[in-house]
């Protein structure tokens, strides 16, 4: 099945919302103990729903690869730098890997996109992980597994998990922002039609 690709020249090149709702100025710039590397999967990044975008923005320590971008391999190096971990879930719940990691490895797509991530490439499958505990929230799209989140919200809670708490309240309410921004065009959007 193919997914229209979206026309984002009448958008923020940054954070793909309209210019006139730019998230941007929004979007606190964080410094957190944690690098943060996102692995994203390249349908993500048309998808003006993707929340991995707007975490990378805040994150002044973090770095996003490309996954499956047609003639351009993945640069999995990066991936295993130092101590990490990758932030996906466990069967046994909510786990912190002991020591804690120097490296957050967020691997962005949808459930489906990130449990192949996970599988294909070598050096995600070799990391301990970081598993959160499901939580309640809004969000942009519905979650197609039970307990599942946007990785903004995901992000957020892994930081305060690590023990970096401001920078995890400053993402939750930049991901607060950016859902009821998207929710508020929608309205506009369908009132236009």
């Amino acid at each position: 099945m193919r997914c229209r690709i979206p026309d984002l020249s009448r958008r923020c090149p940054r954070c793909l919302f309209p210019p006139d709702s730019c998230l941007c100025p929004e979007i606190p710039r964080l410094e957190t103990a944690t690098r943060v590397l996102f692995v994203r999967h390249a349908a993500e990044r048309t998808r003006t729903t993707n929340t991995g975008r707007w975490a990378a923005l805040a994150l002044l320590r973090s770095e996003l690869l490309e996954h499956a971008v047609p003639g351009a391999p993945l640069d999995s190096s990066r991936i295993s730098a130092g101590r990490a971990a990758v932030l996906f879930p466990s069967p046994a719940g909510e786990f912190v890997p002991s020591p804690r990691p120097e490296t957050l490895v967020v691997v962005d797509g949808t459930w489906a996109q990130a449990r192949r991530m996970l599988q294909r490439i070598p050096e995600l499958r070799s990391l301990p992980r970081l598993s959160l505990a499901a939580r309640p929230g809004d969000r942009l799209r519905r979650p197609t597994v039970s307990g599942g989140m946007s990785t903004l919200e995901a992000v957020a809670a892994a930081l305060d998990l690590l023990g970096e708490g401001a920078a995890a309240q400053a993402l939750a309410e930049v991901h607060r922002r950016a859902v009821s921004r998207a929710r508020s065009l929608r309205c506009l959007d369908a009132s236009a039609a």
